[in-house]
């Protein structure tokens, strides 16, 4: 911060500022410059990277998750960073749960009851294991789940999910098939062959006939058959497709990042917070006459220089606690004011309010502005998750919201067909095709004449309510 020069004006052996013209420079402007470009992050060139060595396995190459290998974490610190972003990738979660993942009875259209498939279901946390893929589905666009078969080779026992921020796919062979996952904590420097766990990866386009030739059960590509291999954790991927992007899935809410309206969302939060930080307001003005102190001084027949300054010093205190106290709200000061040779009125004391308005009121339009575009990006009406408040925003009705979340659940169909490879190859492997089939049902919000908040349903319109 600097002054301007002014030039003081003498008066009766005393000087008097003219006034002060300040400008502000640094600590504001600083932080604003410390917002980074999000789109040096998530650029094209992160998402192709060339292979490294896998450490402790000379035999593998795998291909690092952007340029640097920690893509997916820069993705999770900046998703965290923003309220709106966090939110709606949490909102995208919990709509494609839906009501959760069930094992359907094939004849009642229900969650199954046969004891062995209930055992797998509550032995391996479903569940859990659902919102996990899901979580991992809506950040990353891909899965990765681990299916673990018995000592004998023909049941798959167990299934597990693997974060998808810490596993790495290894080079795809001159067909283009991967032929394993590598899991790990990336980020750990110096990693070694213990710290790695390798699983080989299943088919993408075929697990289930790739398992079955595996395990002996089927003849290969050849039409041979051979014995069984004695691995028996693999490794299954559920990807969502994104254009150009063989390995890692490149999401579309990322456009979020190489576009401005993230990082302009970003410099507004630095500017309000630092103006409102230090921006000192003002809310009396009180113009003060000089001949108020000599009348004041002379009253009380001060003559000592000291005692002088001391008196004036502590009336501006009682003038300050008189125009700020809560106390002394309704009370009336009466002052003395004449009228001088030119018959204009010389008042001895003025007091004025000063509007300051909202500080760091600036910018509310472009917040909600990027707020929208945000929402946008992540595919999710503004009126859903209360980016545009207020009861004068159009199309913001109950029946608005029930027809938009309808909406949405229904254009979770494509994630819900991925995330149910993994579902289909347990059911098809351990023999349960004739029972069940997995089932994502839909949260239908109703209207009132039909005496219930919500149903769920099966995306062929069934209901899954046992009481409907």
């Amino acid at each position: 911060m600097k002054l301007s020069d002014n030039k003081p004006k003498a008066d009766a052996g005393r000087t008097f500022p003219v006034g002060e013209i300040m400008t502000f420079s640094g600590p504001m402007n600083a932080a604003m410059g410390d917002v980074e470009d999000s789109a040096s992050v998530f650029d094209e060139d992160a998402f192709s990277a060339a292979e490294r060595p896998v450490p402790g396995y000379e035999q593998y190459k795998y291909v690092p998750f952007g340029a640097t290998d920690d893509l997916p974490f820069e993705l999770i610190r900046t998703v965290a960073s923003d309220e709106v972003l966090s939110q709606n990738l949490f909102f995208n979660i919990l709509t494609a749960y839906g009501s959760g993942l069930q094992y359907t009875d094939l004849s009642s259209g229900r969650q199954s009851d046969d004891p062995e498939i209930r055992l797998f279901f509550m032995q391996n946390s479903m569940r859990e294991f659902y919102l996990e893929q899901c979580t991992d589905m809506k950040y990353f666009f891909y899965a990765v789940a681990v299916v673990i078969l018995n000592r004998k080779g023909d049941r798959i026992v167990q299934i597990r999910h693997k974060d998808a921020c810490y596993c790495r796919f290894e080079k795809a062979d001159g067909h283009g098939r991967i032929g394993h996952v590598f899991f790990a904590n990336w980020r750990k420097l110096g990693l070694s062959k213990k710290d790695i766990e390798v699983l080989p990866l299943l088919n993408e386009k075929d697990p289930l006939g790739h398992l079955e030739i595996l395990m002996g059960r089927a003849p290969g590509e050849d039409g041979i058959s051979r014995p069984g291999t004695k691995e028996r954790k693999f490794a299954v991927v559920m990807r969502f497709p994104t254009p150009g992007q063989r390995y890692y899935p490149s999401p579309y809410y990322t456009s979020i990042f190489r576009g401005d309206w993230f990082d302009i969302k970003r410099l507004i939060g630095k500017g309000k917070k630092y103006k409102i930080r230090n921006h000192a307001s003002v809310k009396y003005q009180v113009e003060i006459h000089r001949d108020y102190w000599d009348n004041l001084i002379s009253e009380e027949h001060i003559t000592d220089p000291v005692a002088i300054e001391e008196r004036i010093k502590r009336e501006k205190e009682n003038i300050k606690r008189f125009v700020s106290g809560i106390e002394n709200s309704g009370k009336v000061w009466i002052t003395g004011y004449y009228i001088d040779s030119y018959g204009k009125e010389q008042r001895m004391v003025r007091i004025q309010a000063i509007d300051t308005g909202k500080e760091g009121g600036d910018w509310s339009e472009d917040v909600e502005e990027t707020s929208n575009l945000i929402c946008y990006g992540l595919n999710i009406h503004p009126n859903l998750v209360g980016a545009t408040p207020g009861k004068s925003q159009t199309n913001n009705s109950g029946s608005d919201k029930r027809e938009l979340f309808t909406l949405k659940q229904a254009l979770e169909t494509a994630f819900h067909d991925m995330l149910s490879k993994v579902h289909e190859l347990v059911i098809f492997f351990n023999g349960w095709e004739t029972k069940v089939r997995p089932q994502i049902p839909l949260v239908l919000l109703t209207t009132l004449d039909q005496n219930t908040d919500a149903k769920k349903v099966t995306v062929d319109g069934k209901t899954t309510d046992p009481d409907k």
